[in-house]
């Protein structure tokens, strides 16, 4: 297991654990970013910082800081 901030692009995920709360965690789990759900980084802005992910056939911009919050199982 791994942050989804480590992944880099066109690289494929499970969401093991959401650590974002408040506002953007509410806002990403109703986009559905939950526990299961796959993702794909699509790609990674030079320094890290948005980095772009496809979650449920759209994507989805995320901060650095908060894609660290997020737990994630490598898939092959």
């Amino acid at each position: 297991m791994t942050r989804l901030a480590e992944l880099k692009s066109g690289k494929k995920a499970r969401i093991v654990h959401m650590g974002v709360k408040g506002p953007a965690g509410q806002r990403y789990r109703e986009m559905g970013m939950i526990c299961g759900e796959k993702v794909e980084i699509v790609r990674v802005a030079p320094l890290g910082d948005p980095m772009e992910i496809e979650v449920k056939g759209y994507n989805l911009s995320l901060r650095k800081e908060e894609a660290e919050l997020i737990i994630v199982e490598v898939m092959k």
